[in-house]
């Protein structure tokens, strides 16, 4: 997954921020914030969405499913709309089992 992690102690991320995390335009956020139920970000006075970590986490399911998976908008849809709990689970063990290599590489070039 090429996406950056957030920081878990930052409770709202702007636009641009989560844009920035999956390296994707602002406009894509929009349509996938309109295309999607689970992404609901809060707006401030002047109309700026603030996404909390919860929403940044529906978007890697979102980034997930699209573009590394390669499933449509409406597949995608339907897969988190059935199997939420499941695919939180294994988008978690995927980022764990990187992890996992990442440092297993790193280990490696030191030997």
């Amino acid at each position: 997954m090429s996406t950056k992690k957030h920081n878990p102690d930052k409770m709202y991320y702007s636009i641009g921020e989560v844009a920035r995390m999956f390296d994707v335009n602002t406009s894509l956020i929009r349509y996938w914030e309109q295309q999607f139920d689970i992404v609901r970000p809060k707006k401030n006075k002047k109309g700026n969405r603030l996404f909390t970590p919860r929403d940044v986490d529906h978007f890697h399911l979102i980034y997930h499913l699209v573009k590394e998976r390669g499933y449509t908008l409406k597949g995608a849809r339907e897969k988190l709309s059935k199997n939420l709990d499941d695919l939180q689970r294994d988008i978690e063990i995927r980022k764990t089992l990187e992890k996992t290599r990442a440092f297993l590489q790193e280990l490696k070039k030191h030997l």
